[in-house]
């Protein structure tokens, strides 16, 4: 993978097993980068070109190789993020309640 050197954090994987941290990091980032919009439904949310191809580019970076081929025809952030989201956030419904519930039960193993 040729785009990983320099990244701001780890790439989102083929496989998708590092969605949920992946997520998250990139909501942060464009949250400090004022950029959040470009990728929420736009209700009166005029976002400029500029927003648009910095955001664009900026998540390409940051996915692995394979997936930027996939999605290769994508050109507004927002149907790239929402294909991601179909693609992978399914993640939240099976991980994240097995990890509480290992959680609940390390924390009693500590008693």
């Amino acid at each position: 993978m040729s785009n990983l050197n320099k990244l701001d954090f780890t790439a989102l994987e083929v496989s998708g097993r590092n969605y949920l941290k992946w997520v998250q990091d990139v909501k942060l980032y464009l949250i400090a980068k004022n950029l959040r919009l470009t990728i929420e439904e736009e209700i009166d949310n005029p976002v400029g070109e500029a927003e648009k191809t910095t955001v664009m580019i900026f998540i390409q970076r940051h996915i692995h190789d394979a997936l930027q081929t996939e999605y290769l025809v994508e050109e507004d952030p927002r149907a790239l993020w929402v294909a991601l989201v179909d693609r992978f956030d399914h993640q939240k419904d099976i991980f994240l309640p097995e990890e509480r519930h290992d959680w609940q039960h390390l924390c009693f193993q500590d008693f």
